[in-house]
């Protein structure tokens, strides 16, 4: 057998060096592509991989487990550079990459048998550190580590340090590699779509980018639902009223109760095996036992893919407790104890693949069909696996008003209204599914989920850390974050004085070119950070981008008076609230301010 294709490091180090210095999008997707056509196919999933910062895809959960001390006695061990020295130059150089740099460049040992870094060096050593376990799985990954920074000339030193320690800091996200995969081997960016699709059936990116990059537009073919991987999910867009609902998707309606837990999609083989991921896509398979065990029980021999929300119940009564509490059950240690202490129920309301057949294009009856004869016939009704419940409503508001206080009154949020045609959108956020909760009935009483895109310093008692947020929401089909509030409220002094070093992993030196604003902000960041925030209304504006020209020509949209009301773990920045939904709130809030005003002048002409 011949040698595997390969490809120096450096040259990879090199075009990371121009992302890093771009502001422009557009120039970073030319990058990425002309990187992409100069690497060897074989070699092209594991590029990709390092470019988004890590060794696999993010549901495989592989973890490098380096933090800085360890990163810094490797570093000492390649350069001969005492740990001490380099602890004492950390703080003046500021980050992590450019000290690696700093020490390649100035290190006291010399390799004599120093040799090229190839991706393949990189990529498998980077590999055996995520595998190394037992007592002395640190003293392998400083010796792994060292050995990486003894060939690695100084710029690769930077990259390969900043990987190591999640720290990359390019900023390229997955839809940004489509556009660039895109432009490489389908014929242009035209194309994405089709790419994308298959990305939210199958989002390894890695493997994706192996198979188009070998067989273009066939490949696309190879690319099919597989169980362990999992599928993008399918979003809700928001509307206030049941009547506004109706009018959008009725006049049959599927009802359903809207719960306040976390999405969950469970991925069952016929021997009983079970995998379960997070709408991030991440694996949370071991927090959840119980789920595993009654998920088996329901699907029965059969292959099978459900969608569905586990919320915690209260062990003595059986009411839902709120989405915090089941956060107690993300942990890796206690299990036992956390299941006994918050049971859980997990609601279906969908089944994406059943017995080898992909069912995102069937009607979404029909899926329910399926769904109610597995779950109902033979996992049992009283399962703590169940599905969804739900109403069947035809064109009726006044019943959609009345399930919609029923639901409530149970405990959940609301109700989300589906179209009983619609097909299973992955990855989108469609108009066949829509979101009714209580809170949308008045002004901004609703959070939102924003991303942290830059800071200001403060001043007074704000000094040395930041006085305010920049936040943006995103627009999916820009793939940009656009800028709608400057947030300084609602924070602990706790938690505003730990936002410098909280924020420092995302740190960089300009705003990044997928970030939209007209605020120059003094310190920017990567998009990844998301926080929920609520507002007292959103306004029109002349310096947020958000929405920029939708309502009226060089305004955008601004939410007034932001306050921060905590940190979504389980959110990324792609799962943040759309700058579409922005728009809409917008529209609706005019809405309910018109209608207030037309009673409020009829009620005044009866008392006259």
């Amino acid at each position: 057998m011949g040698e595997r294709e390969d490809k120096l490091f450096i040259e990879v180090a090199k075009v990371y060096e121009r992302i890093e210095a771009t502001t422009g999008r557009l120039e970073m997707i030319d990058y990425l592509k002309k990187l992409f056509l100069e690497t060897p196919p074989d070699v092209l999933d594991k590029v990709v991989y390092l470019t988004l910062g890590s060794i696999a895809p993010a549901y495989e959960g592989i973890e490098l487990g380096v933090g800085e001390k360890l990163l810094l006695k490797a570093l000492s061990m390649a350069t001969g550079i005492s740990q001490d020295k380099l602890e004492k130059k950390y703080p003046e150089i500021g980050d992590i990459g450019k000290l690696a740099e700093w020490s390649v460049e100035n290190k006291v040992a010399q390799s004599f048998f120093q040799e090229d870094l190839t991706v393949n060096n990189v990529f498998d050593t980077l590999l055996k550190v995520s595998q190394a376990t037992g007592d002395k799985a640190q003293d392998m990954k400083i010796r792994l580590l060292a050995g990486l920074f003894s060939d690695s000339k100084p710029l690769e030193a930077r990259y390969i340090a900043r990987i190591v320690t999640e720290r990359l800091r390019l900023g390229v996200r997955d839809m940004t590699i489509l556009d660039a995969l895109a432009e490489a081997f389908l014929k242009g960016r035209a194309f994405r779509d089709q790419l994308e699709r298959k990305y939210n059936i199958f989002p390894d990116i890695g493997k994706i980018a192996k198979i188009v990059a070998a067989k273009g537009f066939e490949g696309l073919d190879e690319i099919k639902i597989t169980l362990g991987i999992p599928v993008r999910p399918m979003l809700a867009q928001r509307l206030r009223s049941a009547q506004e609902i109706m009018d959008k998707i009725g006049p049959r309606i599927f009802a359903e109760f809207k719960y306040d837990g976390e999405r969950m999609q469970i991925h069952v083989w016929k021997d009983g095996s079970v995998k379960i991921f997070s709408r991030r896509l991440e694996n949370i398979t071991e927090p959840y036992p119980d789920v595993r065990e009654f998920a088996a029980r329901a699907a029965k021999g059969h292959e099978v893919i459900f969608d569905g929300e586990t919320v915690a119940v209260n062990p003595d009564t059986g009411e839902i407790l709120p989405f915090q509490e089941l956060m107690h059950r993300r942990r890796k240690y206690g299990v036992e104890e956390a299941m006994a202490s918050y049971p859980t129920v997990t609601y279906v309301f969908d089944i994406l693949y059943l017995d080898g057949r992909e069912m995102l294009d069937d009607p979404l009856e029909d899926r329910r069909t399926h769904l109610l004869k597995l779950l109902r016939e033979e996992g049992g009704e009283n399962e703590k696996v169940r599905v969804v419940e739900y109403e069947v409503i035809e064109g009726n508001v006044n019943e959609l008003e009345r399930f919609f206080e029923y639901a409530v009154e149970r405990g959940t949020e609301g109700l989300v209204v589906k179209d009983p045609r619609s097909q299973y959108q992955a990855g989108t956020r469609g108009w066949s599914w829509i979101k009714l909760k209580r809170s949308y009935i008045s002004k901004m009483i609703e959070p939102v989920d924003l991303v942290v895109v830059g800071a200001f310093w403060g001043k007074g008692k704000r000094a040395g850390t930041y006085g305010a947020l920049l936040m943006a929401a995103y627009s999916p089909e820009e793939d940009a974050f656009k800028t709608v509030c400057k947030m300084g409220s609602g924070f602990t002094d706790e938690e505003l004085a730990s936002l410098p070093e909280l924020l420092g992993p995302y740190k960089i030196e300009h705003r990044h070119p997928s970030v939209v604003s007209n605020l120059e902000a003094d310190v920017w960041f990567v998009p990844q950070k998301v926080a929920q925030v609520l507002g007292d209304e959103i306004t029109l504006s002349p310096t947020h981008t958000c929405g920029w020209g939708r309502i009226k020509e060089d305004a955008g949209l601004a939410i007034r008076f932001p306050r921060f009301m905590g940190w979504r773990e389980d959110k990324g920045p792609q799962d943040a609230t759309s700058e579409e939904e922005i728009v809409e709130m917008y529209k609706e809030q005019l809405k309910t301010v018109s209608d207030v005003t037309e009673v409020e002048s009829s009620t005044s002409g009866d008392k006259s």
